[in-house]
């Protein structure tokens, strides 16, 4: 058996050199570094991708949320509303910018923001709502949008770990989840789901207003050189990673796909398991059927019950198991972002999630025996335990 990776880079760029490496190549016999031609293609193919009339590349993914509310226009003492479970780069951004974050609970069943606890956040110092569609798993983006509306909100997508999920609209039409907000985020960082070999990130929005203004904000704030119209930074998406990534865009479905496969295994050794609930989807086939495409499974993470967690985290990694805790603490009581406002009471969900979690290694390269043998391994430690 090969070497179980939690995330195998290696094993997937050995398979995708041929048409990666040339992509590169091509980048450096024209010299064209920032801003090239790379970067204008790879931008046009993920608008068709998506469906999405602007996508804006930038640096990183933490930058793209930042710059999707600089263009949002926020001001300090507005409050942005976001998931307490999740990682810090979202809180991250809106304290950065002096706006109020307010973190609420998820749902039990899908770790998604809570759509009743939302309701409850709002006040009229309310601006935004920022919705993550964790693990790879599309947000409940009908409800989250009728709130908006109601309440005259901005919605941003963190759309950092669900690039390629399809959500399914009340109507049954589909859209790719960081299409449907005002405007969304995403990371190109190399475990994603869609990763390049360095940093990158995008923003992408529908509304062309939106997008001019944005894309003055990744460069300086100038439409024009030397003119500097609105307050910007720097951020830009390199050619050499534009390259990478428009090679690995169009086996995008199929790398979502394998992940899926490896769920559905996952799951079938776990089933029916009293002490380990399986990750979910919003519809009846739990996300992983060959129809379905609102999970990206860009983790694959257990609840476990009555199971001492960082015990289990112990013996994987002594039988070279790779595993994660996504995540071990809430956003409220890390020490950046505490606030007096906050009562424990509000965050039960998230409180016990933190104990509760693992992650086992999600990959497009994971191979049947390689399952096989972590799921073997976990269920052994469980029920010896």
């Amino acid at each position: 058996m090969k070497k179980i990776q939690m995330v195998d880079l290696l094993g997937q760029y050995a398979k995708i050199k041929d048409i990666v490496d040339p992509s590169i190549e091509e980048v450096m016999n024209s010299a064209a570094f920032i801003n090239g031609p790379k970067v204008h293609q790879f931008q046009k193919n993920l608008e068709d991708y998506l469906g999405v009339r602007n996508v804006i590349p930038c640096a990183n993914g933490t930058d793209a949320l930042q710059i999707a509310m600089m263009g949002l226009g926020l001001k300090p003492g507005d409050e942005v509303i976001t998931a307490d479970f999740t990682f810090a780069a979202t809180v991250e951004v809106i304290a950065l910018l002096q706006l109020t974050p307010v973190l609420v609970d998820v749902d039990p069943i899908t770790f998604n923001i809570d759509i009743k606890a939302i309701k409850n956040a709002i006040t009229p110092k309310t601006k935004a709502i920022v919705p993550v569609h964790l693990f790879g798993l599309a947000a409940n983006m009908d409800a989250i949008m009728d709130l908006a509306k109601e309440h005259n909100l901005y919605v941003i997508e963190d759309n950092a770990q669900g690039i390629g999920a399809d959500y399914t609209h009340r109507d049954g039409s589909k859209t790719k989840t960081g299409a449907i907000g005002h405007v969304a985020s995403t990371s190109f960082f190399p475990s994603k789901n869609l990763g390049c070999y360095g940093d990158g990130g995008a923003i992408f929005t529908n509304d062309d207003e939106l997008a001019h203004i944005i894309r003055g904000i990744v460069n300086h704030g100038m439409y024009e050189r030397y003119h500097h119209d609105v307050v910007g930074v720097n951020s830009r998406l390199d050619s050499i990673q534009a390259a990478v990534l428009d090679a690995k865009l169009p086996l995008l479905d199929t790398y979502n796909k394998a992940r899926r496969n490896a769920a559905r295994k996952y799951n079938e050794a776990f089933k029916n398991h009293p002490k380990i609930t399986t990750p979910s989807g919003l519809t009846a086939c739990d996300g992983i059927c060959d129809t379905c495409d609102c999970h990206v499974f860009h983790q694959y993470t257990l609840n476990l019950k009555d199971v001492n967690r960082d015990g289990l985290v112990a013996h994987l990694q002594k039988k070279n198991i790779p595993c994660g805790v996504y995540y071990p603490i809430p956003l409220h009581k890390q020490k950046a972002y505490t606030d007096n406002r906050y009562n424990e009471d509000d965050f039960k969900v998230t409180n016990h999630l933190v104990t509760s979690v693992i992650s086992l290694p999600m990959h497009t390269e994971l191979d049947d025996e390689q399952i096989e043998f972590i799921t073997t391994t976990v269920l052994n430690f469980i029920n010896a335990n």
